[in-house]
C-alpha cells in the first residue's frame, strides 16, 4: 500500500540506498539497527515506522553520519490529534488509563503509540494491550473524575491512514536536524 501512494506522490522506488532522496523502514524492531546504518553509510536520510527499537543507539548512529533520521510510533494524523487531546485532557482530569488493541502479529506490547501517550499524559498511567484478529490500531484514552468520565479514541481500520503522515515525513525530511526526530507532531 505504501509502495503505491509514494508512487502517486511522485517517489520513485529504488532498491539500493545510495540511489536513494530517503528510506522509509517499517520492519521489524530487529532490523531497524542495521537497516538505518546501511542507509546513513550510503548517505540516505531514513523515515521509520517501527517501535520498539534502540532508539539512543539510532540517534548516536545519525548524528555520527550528520544525517536526520524521523521516527514516528504512529503515522496517522487522527492519532496525533489523539494524543495531543490526551495530554491537555490530562491538566484537568489527571486519572487516566489507556487500552490499545492491535492485530495479532503486532510485536510490541504496549506498542509505541499508547507509551508515547502514557509519556505525554504523564504520571504512571496503566496500559492494558489487546492483540486479536480482525484488528488493525485502536487506542482508547479513559479518564476518570467525580461523577464522569472522557474517552478519547482513535480507530485505524486501514493502513491507508499512515500515508499522509508518511509523505509529510519525507516532505520535512531534509530539514531536520542532524539525529533522531521523534513524532509528527515535530512536523505539524
Amino acid at each position: 500500500m505504501l509502495a503505491s501512494a509514494l508512487g502517486e506522490a511522485g517517489h520513485e522506488l529504488v532498491d539500493e540506498p545510495a540511489t536513494a532522496g530517503a528510506a522509509v523502514d517499517f520492519t521489524r524492531p530487529e532490523a531497524v539497527e542495521a537497516n538505518v546504518r546501511t542507509c546513513l553509510e550510503a548517505g540516505t536520510a531514513c523515515v521509520v515506522g517501527t517501535t520498539g527499537f534502540d532508539e539512543a543507539l539510532i540517534d548516536k548512529l545519525a548524528r555520527s553520519h550528520n544525517l536526520p533520521v524521523f521516527f514516528a510510533p504512529n503515522f496517522a494524523l487522527g492519532a496525533v490529534l489523539m494524543m495531543r487531546f490526551a495530554a491537555e485532557a490530562a491538566k484537568l482530569m489527571p486519572q487516566a488509563e489507556i487500552v490499545e488493541l492491535h492485530h495479532e502479529t503486532k510485536v510490541d506490547t504496549p506498542s509505541g503509540t499508547a507509551r508515547a501517550t502514557a509519556a505525554a499524559i504523564g504520571g504512571d498511567v496503566p496500559i492494558h494491550s489487546v492483540r486479536l484478529p480482525g484488528l488493525v490500531a485502536h487506542q482508547e484514552v479513559i479518564f476518570g473524575g467525580r461523577g464522569q468520565t472522557l474517552t478519547i479514541r482513535h480507530d485505524t481500520t486501514s493502513r491507508e491512514a499512515f500515508v499522509p503522515g508518511v509523505l509529510l515525513a519525507l516532505e520535512k525530511l531534509r530539514e531536520l536536524p542532524p539525529g533522531l526526530t521523534v513524532g509528527l507532531e515535530a512536523l505539524l
